[in-house]
């Protein structure tokens, strides 16, 4: 293979990268349960944090905890897309991405 074949095929892999996270940018990851809501961008922005209950702001250990699992929640998501969808383009670049 020459250089100018390898420099367009390295062209045509970054726009397909650069295509694909911004997909995951734009989508919206979700955390639902009858106590609240927490959105998430791919790019881990918290977009949305709402509570669907009010009956638990009696509790607030119950409401950071319910906060904490559903940020987690999201933002494994997010990761997990990120892998599955990247892994393709990074394989071998250790996290750089």
């Amino acid at each position: 293979m020459n250089i100018q074949a390898m420099m367009a095929q390295a062209r045509k892999l970054q726009k397909d990268l650069e295509k694909t996270t911004e997909e995951i940018n734009n989508t919206t990851f979700k955390y639902e349960n009858e106590n609240v809501l927490v959105e998430c961008t791919g790019d881990n922005k918290i977009t949305k944090v709402m509570i669907k209950n009010e009956d638990i702001l009696a509790d607030k250990e119950m409401i950071e905890d319910i906060i904490l699992v559903a940020i987690n929640d999201v933002l494994n998501q997010v990761k997990t897309t990120k892998d599955s969808k990247l892994g393709k383009y990074t394989n071998g670049l250790g996290g750089l991405f």
